[in-house]
């Protein structure tokens, strides 16, 4: 089972017992080199958000398993640092008397750096892991506290980590055009047109190289990535990076229509040569490692950093992706209301635990015949685990499921479509304060999914509208309201999202979570999360162009958990009428007694509607 793999894999990296040990080596090898201390990302060379075995230098070294962090080991201390959704989780994972955890948002890194760091001390890094914004940040705060930032040829925790996995080689596969929607050779076009006076961009983020050739692979979990890398050139002759033992002829053949296949090891050569002729090469700044950026400057050659034209791009989702996210969201909502009503029988019996629960729903969804893999590690919190935002069950924390609530967020990969969804649900009958928070997110998620925005609003701009009843009760959650979702790619993808941060404006095609939320640390966790499309609107009398969103996930609100006192009119409408097409589209997928079942669980909260 996919879930087994994925249990053994956390259980085995998430263990705080190894970090005293694991850290004293790592402090040898830094007196061995010279150095003073070295920064630990969670990252691999493309800046994945999941990344493969062999890359998860973090997770082995500390024991924390989320998918975003960074340590710093020096000599005589250690920190790690996480933002506001790992707080709760680096606290059980990591032994904090060998890495102090630390909130990013409160403390940032190259703060630590400058407080710590010794004058005249020598901070190393992997240069293949770090971006040139991310090094010019801790060089600044190097030069501050006295001190000097240098790379290393090969990464310390390397040096240590002695039953290190093996680089992935998963085979490529080509993605059909009847779910890409364009053929490969017309986006490499649009890419190469969109250069400006560039000659040439460096594809360093695999999910754009993976978009742009109509490629998918299986390098990492969750997300069907090969990893590569590719140069994309204004008139053309383009070069893929990747390693041939992942491709088989008939891929080779056809990829080798597109472009040069080259073995990842050329690309820096490529990369110098460009340089000597003094070149102007665009770089992702938000992948690119410093080590390819360096190969270009220091021959000659100019960086031009900024936004990968493709990122945009990609996000745009066309006819085709579009009719395919339609599609696997129907598929999806009947295999969770096949699980919900099964939850629904078994879980007021108390046996079930948290791991039952995932591992109920990935077979649901595998029944499907669909299912590719899941889109990320489903988050199944009971009462107080629900409270930690992306909580990971293990072995160590399982718990049994009792009367309280229960925090559901988990997410499939299908051939055509990702789907990513959250549902929090009642067993037994839930308190008044529950039912009254979990309106007042209710509150925000309508706000979101009945908005309407003109164009070139973003999403910072909207956020607000999930907030709103929460702020009214002195309430409000650590973690965006949205993010956006791939076709058969990552269930986190940008440049769309809903957040205080969110600059993207929102166009129609992009796909974005909508999924306010309220966590009562140490007693539970509230998430409702449904997928929405950008769509055009129109507005009679309208005097400019006005976007809203179409919800795609299909799947029952729990009614339980609900004060309907608290909504309004037109809110309970929209409950009524999202239920209504719930039931409708889903029911002849079911069988009788869960169509049944769906029928209470939809049951309209007002007349005549």
């Amino acid at each position: 089972m996919m879930y087994q793999a994925l249990f053994q894999s956390f259980t085995e990296s998430a263990d705080p017992s190894h970090g005293a040990a694991r850290a004293k080596a790592l402090r040898a090898e830094l007196q061995s080199r010279g150095l003073h201390g070295f920064i630990i990302p969670r990252a691999d060379e493309h800046q994945n958000e999941y990344v493969p075995a062999n890359a998860e230098r973090l997770a082995w070294l500390t024991g924390f398993t989320g998918s975003a962090g960074l340590a710093i080991v020096l000599a005589e201390s250690a920190a790690i640092f996480v933002d506001g959704r790992y707080g709760l989780q680096v606290r059980d994972q990591v032994d904090g008397r060998v890495f102090k955890p630390l909130d990013s948002g409160q403390i940032s890194p190259e703060s630590w750096i400058e407080q710590h760091l010794p004058k005249g001390a020598i901070l190393g890094f992997d240069p293949w892991l770090t971006t040139p914004a991310t090094l010019e940040r801790f060089a600044r705060a190097a030069r501050s506290a006295g001190a000097d930032l240098a790379p290393v040829s090969d990464n310390l925790v390397d040096a240590i980590w002695a039953d290190r996995p093996a680089p992935p080689l998963a085979p490529v596969y080509l993605y059909p055009k009847r779910f890409a929607g364009v053929e490969a050779k017309k986006k490499l076009g649009n890419i190469a047109r969109a250069l400006g006076d560039c000659e040439a961009l460096l594809i360093s983020n695999p999910h754009n190289v993976t978009w742009a050739f109509n490629i998918r692979g299986a390098d990492v979990p969750h997300t069907p990535l090969p990893l590569c890398f590719a140069l994309i050139r204004a008139k053309g002759d383009h070069t893929l990076y990747i390693d041939g033992r992942k491709l088989g002829e008939p891929v080779r053949k056809a990829l080798s229509a597109l472009a040069l296949v080259q073995e990842p090891d050329a690309l820096a050569g490529d990369l110098q040569a460009l340089g000597r002729a003094g070149a102007r090469i665009r770089f992702d700044s938000s992948s690119a490692p410093v080590k390819l950026v360096d190969a270009l400057k220091n021959a000659g050659g100019e960086a031009d950093p900024g936004a990968d034209p493709v990122t945009l791009m990609k996000a745009r989702k066309n006819i085709a992706e579009i009719t395919g996210a339609r599609a696997a969201h129907v598929r999806d909502g009947a295999a969770l209301v096949n699980f919900l009503c099964w939850f629904h029988e078994h879980a007021p019996k108390g046996k079930l635990t948290e791991i039952d629960a995932v591992q109920a729903l990935e077979s649901f969804r595998r029944d499907t015949g669909k299912l590719k893999e899941v889109s990320f590690p489903t988050i199944s919190g009971a009462g107080a685990n629900g409270a930690i935002v992306h909580y990971r069950v293990t072995e160590r924390t399982n718990s049994k499921i009792g009367k309280g609530l229960f925090l559901l967020d988990s997410g499939a990969q299908y051939e055509d479509g990702t789907t990513d969804v959250t549902r929090t649900i009642a067993v037994g009958k839930p308190g008044a304060e529950m039912r009254d928070r979990f309106t007042r997110v209710l509150k925000g998620h309508i706000a979101i999914a009945r908005a309407l925005f003109p164009k070139g609003a973003n999403g910072a701009q909207i956020d607000s509208f999930a907030r709103q009843a929460l702020w009214e009760a002195g309430l409000d959650y650590d973690h965006g309201t949205g993010h956006g979702v791939g076709t058969f790619l990552s269930v986190h993808e940008g440049p769309q999202n809903i957040s205080k941060r969110g600059a993207c404006p929102l166009e129609p095609g992009m796909i974005i979570s909508n999924e306010p939320g309220y966590y009562k640390t140490g007693a539970y966790g509230i998430r409702i999360e449904n997928l929405v499309l950008v769509e055009k609107r129109d507005i009679p009398g309208g005097e400019r162009e006005t976007y809203g969103f179409e919800t795609l996930t299909l799947a029952p609100i729990d009614l339980a958990c609900v004060e309907p006192k608290l909504l309004t009119r037109d809110e309970l409408r929209w409950l009524d009428a999202y239920h209504a097409r719930v039931r409708k589209i889903l029911s002849p997928l079911l069988s009788p007694p869960v169509r049944k079942w769906l029928a209470l669980a939809t049951k309209p909260l007002t007349r005549g509607v």
